[in-house]
């Protein structure tokens, strides 16, 4: 009976490990297309990226929720736009914190979380709440 438990939440913890390093992959794959397409974001290398979308995903994380609730009045009264400038404020610290990333004004940040954004919103619809890719199949009688 201890080792089915035992090998049930290895499993759990295996399946976590895998969405966790699918959502590392997804925002890897954000960040440099928004390395590539806004002429503004430069990335050094690989494994620059790869340290800069973990560290964005853990400054969304903890730093994120805590802007938004201190700029909760000029978030309703711009009726959610100035969630924009919170998520290209977060790009914009990851590139202050990360030497290899270099993010040139506010508007390429501004683009680069708008992609970065999109990318992550259009894999979202593929991917559950576990982390694991999910299809929906609907059968008509």
């Amino acid at each position: 009976m201890a080792y089915a438990r035992a090998c049930n939440a290895l499993a759990l913890g295996v399946e976590a490990m895998n969405g966790f390093l699918l959502r590392w992959f997804i925002g890897s794959l954000g960040l440099w297309l928004a390395a590539s397409v806004v002429t503004g974001i430069s990335v050094e290398g690989v494994g620059t990226l790869m340290v800069a979308a973990l560290l964005l995903g853990v400054v969304n994380a903890v730093v994120r929720p805590l802007l938004i609730l201190l700029t909760l009045p000029i978030t309703v009264i711009t009726l959610g736009l100035f969630l924009l400038v919170i998520n290209a404020a977060m790009l914009a610290l990851v590139a202050w914190i990360l030497p290899g990333l270099a993010i040139d004004g506010f508007f390429a940040a501004m683009l680069g979380s708008i992609l970065i954004s999109i990318v992550g919103w259009l894999a979202s619809w593929f991917i559950g709440p576990q982390g694991r890719v999910e299809v929906l199949v609907i059968r008509r009688r």
